[in-house]
């Protein structure tokens, strides 16, 4: 009896507690209200505003998510020229998206339209803008080679739309990536309420060189996008709702909005080899351990698919004077470039991640792959920068007077940054002090330039003896310094670099590029290759293609894989 009546009241106390923890579990989840203080979030008379509703990131405009991991990079396939510049390293990068394509003419053609409009080259404030962003179509030309077709034609003709361009130096490829982030969140913005319909395309009043949107001046300073226009900036609340009352119209978006998309930018040399592998589509072990030598599976590179058996795979130089095959059954359907999406897409979804076009990367090219030091999204080429402010206290914009401009080592004029986005200046010992993981805002020479790893350092020795054999202070590279400068009368002079003990053409100006092109033969297609240019010069066979971050899960399943869903 005594026992029953035991087992009774253990069986009371665990209701009560249940009964409790679900009254304090009711309680902590009320609708609406903050699980640290109870208050509520999104209130109508101005509360803290936030997305609670927020599901996962939109697929940016003709982009394909890339599920991120760990993949080898680096050559571990036969490697006969012995480069001994992509030795084999274990990285890991996160999810991102990707362009399924190259970017064709028409998208930067696009872009030329807008540019040329809002900054017109007449006006003598903006001459140089729209100049420094037309590719250099003379790339083309060829001394033994009649072009003149292509150099007229190839950019702007209908009938090369669909072709990825070229002529696009690596900084024009990172401006355009700006200009299209700020138009796809500017769209965002007006599809959502928060911009006045329509105002995005009216040239004539809502859009001008001094009127312009810019999203992290929209973040930053909302009321100084479309320089302060209150017409066109509008505001709204996070409610849910389509529609918002008056009362509810009380914010503008902001991050926690979580409409606005991350920076398009190019992608890492990382994260575009992981992407042209695409080791997603086969499990094999050999496959994992990075034994897959094209974006397709096979180690050759023609189809072995009953339906198209023998046609090649990927627009490329077949061999010596043969760019495409006898005319009538051409091997790859191509002589230059070809259309995007002629060629079957990867297990990603991604079109010519080999072939037609090579690709400029973000990184600063290094023999090396410094994997000691980090394994994880890696990337060489950090040069961290900060907003300006002003002496009242507020970001500083970029104004018609203030433009800054490059003169690039070939004299061409480019504009780095327009009116309407916030000035940007180097970090410095505000925010390196005390720092374990970066100490100064240029990191592109990272333990590679540093004064002890140079060539011609002696510990206890002076600068002059560093100067020895024709090269700078402490440079761990001694590239040839070619420079152009304005002399009295504002006549460029340009002096090039004769120096005959120069020993490479490396620098901390030079990017990576890769992928094989129409001129390129069948070893170059292989992902792990690597090659470099000149960042401030263009070529006939070097296109590009934007990528975007992923913010969140790494993948958009429910639950992790291995764990059984409840």
């Amino acid at each position: 009896m005594k026992i029953k009546k035991m087992m009774a009241l253990k069986l009371l106390l665990a209701l009560s507690v249940a009964i409790g923890l679900s009254s304090c579990s009711k309680g902590s989840s009320s609708k609406g209200g903050s699980k640290a203080t109870g208050w509520k979030i999104n209130d109508k008379n101005g509360g803290f505003q936030y997305n609670t509703k927020y599901k996962k990131q939109e697929t940016p405009p003709g982009m394909v998510p890339v599920e991120g991991g760990t993949f080898t990079m680096g050559k571990v396939a036969d490697d006969p020229m012995h480069d001994w510049n992509n030795t084999p390293t274990q990285q890991h990068v996160q999810s991102f998206f990707m362009d399924e394509t190259e970017v064709t003419n028409l998208m930067y053609t696009e872009y030329l339209f807008w540019v040329k409009t809002v900054f017109p080259p007449t006006d003598e404030n903006y001459k140089n803008i729209y100049t420094g962003a037309i590719p250099d179509t003379l790339v083309w030309r060829n001394r033994l080679g009649y072009n003149e077709t292509m150099t007229n034609n190839y950019l702007r003709h209908p009938a090369y739309a669909e072709y990825p361009v070229v002529g696009v130096n690596w900084i024009q490829a990172m401006e355009f990536c700006k200009w299209r982030t700020n138009r796809v969140n500017e769209n965002i913005l007006e599809k959502n309420g928060y911009l006045k319909k329509d105002a995005k395309i009216d040239f004539a009043e809502s859009v001008t060189a001094t009127s312009t949107f810019d999203t992290e001046t929209y973040l930053a300073t909302p009321n100084k996008s479309y320089g302060g226009n209150e017409e066109i900036v509008l505001k709204k609340g996070m409610s849910g709702r389509k529609e918002a009352t008056e009362e509810e119209k009380n914010v503008y978006a902001q991050r926690s909005s979580g409409l606005i998309l991350p920076e398009y930018r190019l992608p890492t040399e990382a994260e575009w080899e992981y992407a042209a592998l695409a080791l997603v589509g086969n499990r094999e072990f050999n496959i994992y351990k990075g034994q897959k030598k094209y974006p397709w599976s096979g180690q050759y590179t023609r189809s072995s698919k009953r339906q198209y058996r023998g046609d090649q795979l990927a627009n490329f130089k077949q061999g010596k004077g043969d760019y495409g095959g006898v005319a009538g059954w051409s091997d790859d359907g191509a002589d230059i470039t070809n259309k995007v999406k002629s060629y079957a897409p990867n297990d990603f979804g991604l079109y010519d991640m080999a072939g037609n076009v090579a690709e400029w990367v973000a990184d600063v090219y290094r023999p090396m792959v410094d994997d000691e030091v980090n394994d994880f999204n890696y990337f060489r080429g950090n040069v961290y920068m900060k907003n300006k402010i002003g002496e009242d206290g507020s970001t500083e914009l970029v104004t018609a007077d203030n433009i800054t401009y490059d003169t690039l080592s070939n004299g061409k004029i480019m504009a780095r940054n327009f009116p309407g986005q916030i000035a940007q200046i180097p970090v410095d010992e505000n925010e390196t002090y005390l720092r374990t993981q970066f100490s100064t805002s240029d990191n592109r020479n990272y333990r590679d330039g540093d004064r002890a790893s140079t060539r011609y350092f002696r510990f206890g020795g002076d600068e002059e003896e560093a100067e020895e054999g024709g090269n700078e202070k402490y440079t761990m590279y001694d590239a040839p310094k070619h420079k152009i400068q304005a002399d009295s009368l504002g006549e460029m002079v340009k002096t090039y670099d004769k120096s005959d003990k120069r020993t490479t053409l490396v620098d901390d100006n030079v990017r990576v590029y890769k992928g094989g092109s129409w001129r390129d033969r069948a070893y170059w297609l292989d992902p792990a290759q690597r090659r470099y240019f000149p960042q401030d010069m263009a070529t006939d066979y070097i296109g590009f293609r934007c990528a975007m971050s992923k913010v969140g899960p790494k993948s958009n399943k429910k639950t992790p894989r291995g764990n059984p869903k409840k």
